[in-house]
């Protein structure tokens, strides 16, 4: 496993695979999506709670010593191949996302404070939802060993000027007083086979709330590695020093990584 910052270039190359798919080919999915939406999709009705004694776990159920590796409020299990990178916001300098990189898939990480009454996952889902309808794509729920998961696809113009669709897997899972997102993109939105590495570390990954106040929803605080918390070298001279990561690229209906089909 190697860990290092994502430079902001990298959001348009990393983990990418396009298949060009026409307009008029998916027109249901792109011109009728918010009609054709499920009132269960923009439901927000609590689900039922999640099973979580096999992950994702509070820091209260796992030993701290227990070899996954430390970013505040998260503490992510390595996997053979993968590749960590870490979202900074570019103006606070602050750490606000995590993404597990195997071959063509990505899984982003984020924790949120939550109330003790739990729900959260059921309001955000139904907010997503909403979100990529209005734009014109579609979204989906599936039920997994996760929950309620939301299966959704952003059309966007494609570099031929044909629609291209952006498939992504959001999964939410509420905790004690925590909610955990996750988002697949590229090829282990639509394989399963391929997603099912990201999956194991969603669910290996442990939350710590901690026992500060904070408003539901607000982002627990992540922080880089300890062999990463050292100040980036100085570039040499005639080189530019690697770009921090802005908020932006964490927009999951932005053109970024991405696999679309083909009908």
């Amino acid at each position: 496993m190697s860990i290092f910052r994502r430079r902001k270039a990298d959001a348009e190359t990393a983990v990418e695979a396009e298949f060009a798919v026409d307009a008029d080919l998916d027109a249901d999915a792109s011109e009728n999506a918010s009609e054709n939406a499920s009132d269960d999709v923009t439901a927000t009705v609590p689900d039922a709670p999640v099973d979580r004694s096999s992950g994702p776990f509070d820091a209260t159920e796992v030993d701290d010593d227990d070899g996954r590796l430390d970013l505040g409020s998260l503490r992510v299990s390595g996997a053979e191949g993968m590749e960590l990178r870490l979202e900074i916001d570019q103006e606070q300098q602050h750490v606000i996302a995590a993404t597990a990189v195997i071959g063509e898939s990505a899984l982003q990480l984020q924790a949120f404070a939550a109330p003790r009454s739990g729900g959260l996952w059921a309001q955000i889902r139904s907010e997503i939802a909403v979100a990529i309808e209005t734009q014109g794509g579609t979204a989906d729920l599936e039920y997994t060993e996760f929950g309620t998961e939301l299966r959704t696809r952003m059309p966007s113009a494609g570099p031929d000027g044909r629609t291209v669709f952006a498939p992504a897997r959001f999964i939410g899972v509420d905790g004690p007083r925590w909610f955990l997102r996750g988002v697949i993109s590229g090829r282990g939105a639509i394989d399963e086979a391929s997603a099912a590495p990201l999956l194991d570390i969603f669910r290996e990954t442990v939350v710590v709330r901690g026992s500060d106040p904070m408003a539901p929803r607000e982002l627990l605080p992540l922080a880089l590695p300890q062999e990463e918390a050292a100040p980036m070298p100085a570039a040499p001279d005639g080189e530019t020093a690697p770009e921090a990561t802005s908020t932006d690229d964490l927009n999951p209906f932005e053109r970024g990584p991405e696999i679309t089909e083909v009908r």
